[in-house]
């Protein structure tokens, strides 16, 4: 019997869409399906034709987070693999030097929710919800809050939403600053499409600079912060790419990007 791919991959020009192929399990991010996240984040950071990522699921639930069997009647050291095996692959997404885009439909919960926070942009169906519930069954979501913090600008939000783990609807998310965009759900694949698109026309070089400074950056007093950014911006200048831009903007012609 051939052994079910948990994520499958769609390479078209320059954007790769992984899509979460567990849907009997609600999309559970399993070992089996961190570890195939995992090695397929690897893949992009040394893949020149991958310039754009989005994050997908097949069928009614994005996610539904960590396989609760995993975390029952195991020891000390079977936890900590599964909960540091999900932070390296929730670093990898971050740490990429290129965009990532959750496209979300249904319900993205603990982890899954994680997941979405972690993205670089997130799009939104109006059927989606999001939640943290793990406070509901005795397991707070102490690492879904890390990303959770850094994405929901409110503190009282985020701390509602892990103290009461009751589900936030896609138009409250996106009031919270917890996704981008919330669009009628027959028009959501169309719609994070054409955003993959329009961020994979750019500069792959540039995209490379300013994604990982953006990161640094918010994390250093602003002094700090303006430091490093003039500092990346001096190096952005002096990278074929940015000449290329410039000059194409005031020779008023489409540019020819090198990378």
């Amino acid at each position: 019997m051939m052994q079910q791919q948990m994520v499958r991959r769609r390479s078209r020009e320059g954007v790769v869409t992984l899509t979460l192929n567990n849907p009997s399990k609600r999309n559970a991010l399993s070992t089996e399906t961190l570890l195939e996240l995992r090695d397929l984040f690897a893949d992009f950071e040394r893949d020149d034709e991958v310039r754009v990522v989005v994050l997908r699921s097949e069928g009614p639930v994005f996610s539904s987070g960590h396989d609760l069997r995993e975390l029952i009647d195991r020891d000390e050291a079977s936890y900590t693999e599964v909960f540091a095996l999900c932070t390296e692959v929730m670093e990898a997404i971050r740490l990429l030097p290129k965009p990532v885009i959750a496209q979300v439909q249904g319900l993205a919960t603990a982890a899954g929710c994680q997941l979405v926070a972690t993205c670089d942009l997130a799009v939104a169906g109006e059927s989606a919800a999001f939640c943290t519930p793990g406070v509901q069954i005795g397991l707070f979501c102490t690492t879904p809050g890390v990303a959770l913090a850094r994405s929901v600008p409110s503190t009282k939000k985020a701390m509602e939403m892990l103290l009461t783990g009751e589900p936030v609807p896609a138009s409250e998310a996106l009031e919270m600053g917890l996704v981008n965009r919330v669009t009628p759900d027959d028009d959501l694949e169309d719609t994070v499409e054409r955003l993959a698109r329009q961020i994979a026309s750019a500069s792959a070089q540039t995209l490379a600079i300013g994604k990982p400074a953006f990161y640094r950056q918010i994390e250093l007093p602003r002094p700090d912060a303006y430091d490093l950014a003039q500092k990346v911006m001096v190096d952005n200048l002096l990278k074929e790419d940015a000449h290329e831009g410039i000059s194409a903007f005031l020779e008023k012609r489409s540019p020819q990007w090198n990378h």
